[in-house]
């Protein structure tokens, strides 16, 4: 009997030991990535005040937990182009990627560029992904593990419930746009999103031998603005809050910025006045910014739940604002604040927690940040600069700015007080936030702008190549004539 309890007691210890021994390796090792993806997310975050009438729990916990930037620019306002700066850490000024590209392109466009994913394979990492993360899903062998992407932005339902995707414009000339809005469908495990979650869950509860970089690309808040019934109960119509607006806003923009703005497939914010659909549309947009608030909140709870809750690095990044109504189209596809402003969030066991930074900087930087704080060697070829030293002091916070671009040569750049913008016809627009959060009024053209203007466009990008041939945006036929003209010179 003693030798049996003996022998019961050394084989409790021993497997405690080994337990020890394996954890202790574990968080020795280098910490994982959860690389978390949102289409079209503009800045309405509960914790950023984008939107009074916004409910994002999930989201504002997480920013709690780490570092959120309330000012982060994205480098091109549409998912092409701005996925591709991300993925390969380069500006779309540098490699011609101003539109939409396939994903299996990038590395013919590219051919000695390392892809982000590709980089932490290289490093001793296991890769994993699933949904959208670069503009389709990821190049082929990208991921040791795919989850692909299915179902486009579904599910829909047999018909448009409001918006016929053309609206004035020439669908040929212009192509049909997959905005609309409403509840559907009935539950939420029905959404692509629900799906991508429970794929993560999954592989969260797995046993891995070596770190893993997991990215989920979400797809919601992007259109169709389609959720379950629930979601839209959660944000009221009674009370709702609309967007700032000014009905001659465009009056002092050059005409450039009118014909990148020329999106007649798109509902005009007079249209959405007049028909009385203002409020359904920023109603059915925070009931899928809701939506995809929860699926982060599902992955998240997995996490906290998993062996790797302690040694595991969390970004969470969108694409590029959303306009709703500002500047007279519910869009993305401008240089303006709204438009290119979107959440950024880092949590890691290096980082402090619930520290909030307003200084303007790039979706450029993710890459070399996540390197720098995976304890990864840096890669030369990127072009932004790692976070990590203003998330961790906040030293040289003044010397921050974000550039974005939007075709050839048209560059944007948001300094911590102005917004100044130059088109490829030298023509300009001058904002300052301190006075005009919501860029109302044009300064460029006045004396006391002078300086403002030659100290901001010293730092737009010298070097613009032509549009890459596989690179393209058909939707809008000022990039479409770009493309052309300037492929010619």
């Amino acid at each position: 009997m003693k030798n049996s309890l003996l022998l019961a007691v050394c084989l409790a210890l021993l497997t405690v030991s080994c337990r020890t021994e394996i954890t202790q390796e574990k968080t020795t090792q280098k910490p994982n990535v959860l690389f978390i993806a949102i289409d079209d997310l503009n800045d309405w975050l509960g914790c950023m005040n984008g939107h009074p009438n916004t409910r994002t729990p999930n989201m504002d916990k997480l920013a709690a937990q780490g570092v959120l930037f309330t000012n982060a620019h994205c480098q091109a306002p549409l998912c092409g182009p701005s996925r591709a700066s991300i993925m390969t850490g380069l500006r779309p000024s540098t490699t011609g990627i101003y539109g939409m590209i396939d994903d299996n392109e990038i590395k013919g466009v590219l051919p000695d560029v390392t892809l982000l994913p590709e980089y932490f394979k290289q490093n001793g990492y296991y890769t994993m992904g699933i949904g959208k993360l670069f503009h389709q899903h990821a190049p082929d062998g990208v991921f040791d593990e795919s989850g692909g992407r299915t179902g486009g932005f579904g599910p829909r339902p047999k018909e448009r419930f409001v918006w016929d995707g053309i609206g004035t414009s020439d669908q040929e000339k212009y192509g049909r746009t997959s905005t609309d809005w409403g509840a559907f469908p009935e539950v939420d495990s029905l959404m692509i999103d629900y799906q991508s979650a429970d794929w993560v869950i999954e592989r969260l509860n797995k046993n891995y031998d070596q770190p893993f970089f997991m990215g989920v690309g979400f797809i919601r808040p992007h259109v169709p603005l389609y959720a379950p019934q629930k979601w839209f109960d959660k944000i009221p119509l009674e009370g709702l809050e609309m967007t700032p607006y000014k009905a001659d806003d465009l009056d002092d923009v050059p005409d450039v910025a009118l014909q990148i703005n020329d999106l007649p497939m798109m509902p005009t914010t007079q249209w959405a006045i007049e028909s009385g659909n203002w409020d359904d549309i920023i109603q059915a947009y925070l009931a899928c910014v809701s939506f995809v608030d929860a699926q982060v909140g599902r992955v998240m709870e997995a996490l906290e739940n998993s062996e790797y809750a302690d040694n595991t690095i969390i970004v969470l990044w969108s694409d590029h604002g959303y306009r709703l109504g500002e500047k007279e189209t519910f869009a993305k596809h401008a240089l303006w604040e709204e438009a290119t402003n979107a959440p950024l969030i880092f949590s890691a066991p290096s980082l402090p927690k619930g520290k909030v930074v307003d200084q303007p900087v790039e979706m450029l930087s993710i890459y070399p940040t996540l390197l720098e704080l995976s304890g990864l060697e840096a890669n030369g070829k990127n072009e932004g600069i790692s976070l990590v030293e203003l998330m961790q002091s906040g030293k040289n916070e003044s010397d921050y700015y974000a550039i974005t671009t939007y075709g050839m040569n048209n560059h944007s750049i948001r300094s911590e007080k102005f917004r100044y913008t130059r088109y490829e016809d030298g023509s300009e627009e001058l904002y300052d936030h301190e006075y005009d959060p919501n860029e109302w009024i044009n300064i460029a053209k006045e004396k006391k702008a002078e300086s403002v203007r030659g100290e901001l466009g010293a730092l737009l990008p010298k070097v613009n190549v032509n549009w890459a041939a596989p690179s393209e945006y058909t939707f809008q036929p000022y990039f479409v004539e770009q493309k052309e003209r300037t492929s010619r010179q």
